[in-house]
């Protein structure tokens, strides 16, 4: 497709045509890529509206979460690297400062964006720079308590910035019959909104037309509070716009022109449809919210369904834990779906709480139900965990209650990249006193530690796992400790989890070149089996290498040197592979794990250098 130099020069009618090709061209990239399909068809007007009236270049558009950002990308000159999406070294998903100045800003987690735009709104005045700034937030990003710390602090500012609320599906607040709906259109029609910018210059000079105003106003807003949406907002301190159709590019192009204008904080309320444009997506907005690669004509997926993943087992498992045991409770944080809880949720509706995005609000409220003697289960992507830290801390581990955190997505995640990735709660995590964390590296390890944590351990217990499904290493190896699953005498990897998978290709590489390794899986990593760990060591001469795909900082393997130098046992040469001090780029998992130098044939590389003759 061709992209216009100026969107502001486009008629109307043009705008609605080259939304139309944007539609096509974003259904045509994802059926090939995978990616977020409904959340982008649904702001596609939106986004040509704010590219008619702002110059992304310099006014800044801040993101919430991101995933919607596809239209935009196409906008700024990447429509011919569309086919790269969440590719390795391709486009990001998600808005990236790095890849293009338009990207005003990172976005892969939800709720931050009001509270950012006005930290570049207040910059702006510091500076005393011109241009605009602006947030645009899904309804569901309202669901996280940072939106309303940002939307109180923003509309009391005074600072001039737009919030624009894309509602896809959420009710704010009840509107009041047919009268409301009649003054919200009356109130959004060109004339008032022009007489509405006289009647402001006229009444802002002298103290009579400032008391003129300020008594119309008052009277005004009784009638507002009364009827429309726009209160909530307006206490806040913003000038509310809408709803408006998300659909109608002329229109919102029209009040984003007027809300550029009034120099004040302004939330425009768009109501837009998921998936708008695609019947398939229009029908399962959820099912196309994040999809692989699929068949245009039907939205059929191309790959192969149906394999299990530790998601859907930790979904299984639970549902027997709440059968045996009515205590048991699970709890998630929009994540339903893709914890693996949709049973859960179907089968024991009373025990099963989605907060919404709202990560601390649901390791406070699993606080209070193991204060009170139930058995929650906090089932979290590992990093929308890192939000609760505060409260795991606070709320859970300094009473000991006992809330079990199954922190999924743990390590690599693929195409979602950096914002993604699950490479931190090892450290977190490993730092809180009481905290116990179980590594299965299979589904049956996964079952029996899940019911290990909820019903034979007390406090605090995470228990984490990968991403998609198991690998080669099927037999359980117990709920805790450590096990040898591959004897040697020459020197000893250490891993756990998954990663043990690729411990073992290392190790068999390792045996082709006449070196005989043994490999050490831990089932637990806090507490650490130190006396299976130093005999091991031992029984090696003290050669050692331990992968983790975890970041540097705070990871296993120097916990293990620590306290091996603290027993006095000298280490030979030991070899950290992990994935160092940095973030790691979005790409499948398998290459990301071969960049990062810890797949097998680089492990088997780096143990090689533990070797007298390495």
């Amino acid at each position: 497709m061709e992209i216009p130099e100026r969107l502001d020069r486009l008629t109307d009618q043009q705008a609605r045509q080259l939304c139309q090709e944007l539609r096509e061209r974003i259904i045509d990239s994802v059926s090939r890529t995978g990616g977020h399909l409904a959340s982008n068809l649904g702001v596609v007007e939106l986004t040509v509206a704010i590219h008619r009236v702002f110059d992304l270049n310099v006014d800044r558009l801040v993101f919430d979460v991101g995933h919607q950002c596809y239209a935009h990308k196409i906008l700024t000159g990447r429509a011919g690297l569309m086919d790269t999406l969440r590719q390795f070294g391709g486009l990001s998903g998600f808005p990236k400062p790095r890849e293009h100045r338009s990207d005003a800003f990172i976005a892969g987690h939800a709720s931050n964006a009001v509270s950012v735009a006005l930290g570049m709104a207040r910059a702006r005045s510091l500076t005393g720079e011109n241009y605009q700034v602006m947030a645009l937030m899904g309804d569901g990003a309202m669901t996280g308590g940072l939106s309303f710390e940002g939307l109180s602090n923003a509309g009391q500012s005074g600072e001039a910035m737009i919030v624009i609320l894309n509602d896809n599906g959420m009710s704010i607040t009840r509107n009041v019959g047919g009268v409301a709906s009649h003054l919200a259109r009356q109130r959004l029609k060109p004339q008032y909104l022009h007489m509405k910018k006289i009647y402001r210059r006229i009444t802002s000079h002298g103290p009579v037309g400032r008391a003129v105003y300020r008594f119309t106003h008052r009277a005004k807003k009784l009638v507002k509070d009364a009827l429309l949406t726009g209160s909530v907002f307006e206490d806040m301190g913003f000038t509310y716009l809408g709803p408006v159709d998300g659909h109608d590019v002329a229109r919102l192009t029209q009040l984003l022109q007027y809300a550029r204008e009034l120099n004040c904080p302004v939330l425009l309320h768009v109501k837009t449809v998921k998936g708008k444009g695609y019947i398939p997506a229009e029908q399962e907005p959820d099912r196309f919210h994040g999809v692989g690669a699929f068949r245009q004509e039907d939205g059929a997926a191309l790959s192969a369904g149906g394999k299990q993943t530790f998601s859907g087992v930790f979904g299984q498992t639970m549902c027997e834990l709440a059968r045996d045991r009515g205590e048991v409770c699970a709890i998630t944080a929009a994540m339903q779906s893709g914890t693996g809880l949709d049973e859960f949720a179907r089968q024991y509706p009373n025990r099963f709480f989605d907060v919404g995005i709202a990560e601390e609000h649901a390791a406070s409220m699993a606080a209070g139900l193991a204060k009170q003697h139930a058995l929650p289960v906090f089932a979290v992507y590992s990093t929308f965990l890192q939000r609760a830290y505060d409260m795991l801390i606070h709320d859970v581990a300094i009473q000991g209650l006992h809330v079990v955190f199954a922190v999924d997505r743990a390590g690599l995640v693929g195409e979602d990249g950096e914002t993604h990735h699950g490479v931190f709660d090892v450290a977190y995590l490993g730092s809180v006193p009481g905290m116990r964390i179980l590594c299965p590296a299979n589904f049956a390890e996964l079952r029996a530690m899940l019911r290990h944590a909820v019903l034979e351990l007390t406090g605090p217990v995470a228990v984490r796992y990968p991403k998609g499904g198991e690998g080669a290493l099927k037999t359980p190896c117990g709920t805790q400790g450590a096990c040898v699953v591959r004897q040697g005498a020459d020197l000893t990897l250490i891993s756990y989890g998954t990663m043990i998978n690729e411990t073992l290709t290392a190790a068999q590489l390792l045996q082709e070149r006449g070196v005989s390794a043994q490999v050490l899986k831990l089932n637990s990593i806090v507490p650490l089996d130190m006396d299976a760990i130093a005999l091991c060591v031992e029984r090696t001469g003290g050669r050692m290498l331990v992968a983790e795909e975890c970041a540097d900082s705070g990871c296993v393997g120097r916990r293990i040197l620590s306290e091996l130098a603290l027993r006095g046992q000298r280490c030979s040469r030991p070899v950290l592979a992990n994935l160092g001090d940095r973030f790691v780029q979005h790409g499948s998992v398998d290459q990301l794990r071969a960049l990062c130098g810890i797949d097998g044939k680089s492990l088997c590389k780096r143990a090689m250098e533990v070797m007298p003759h390495g």
